[in-house]
């Protein structure tokens, strides 16, 4: 299974560019299954700020994971853990719907 996380937008003062907000994607994929979690999460002002034009996709990435992790130590491992089940879900149904006839 492959995991990618990604930056959908980001939500900044104009002032000076400081990153106030950010939402994020994290897709899971095994090649014909796949599942998704998007979430936002709210970022403090740090004492020294990247210019925005500066800012990486990979950096924005490590914020993400960073304030998820400081919030819950398990948070990232914990979003990727429910993808995969989502996964194993779809490849084996443990429920179904439907009518006998």
């Amino acid at each position: 299974m492959t995991t990618t996380w990604s930056i959908n937008t980001l939500e900044r003062e104009t002032a000076d560019g400081y990153v106030y907000t950010v939402h994020y994607d994290v897709n899971a994929t095994d090649g014909t299954y796949a599942a998704r979690a998007y979430g936002s999460v709210g970022l403090e002002k740090p004492e020294t700020l990247v210019p925005f034009a500066d800012l990486t996709s990979e950096q924005v990435i490590g914020w993400v994971k960073e304030k998820l992790n400081a919030e819950n130590e398990d948070a990232v491992t914990n979003i990727e853990a429910a993808l995969a089940s989502q996964i194993s879900e779809q490849k084996t149904p443990t429920k179904a719907t439907g009518v006998p006839w």
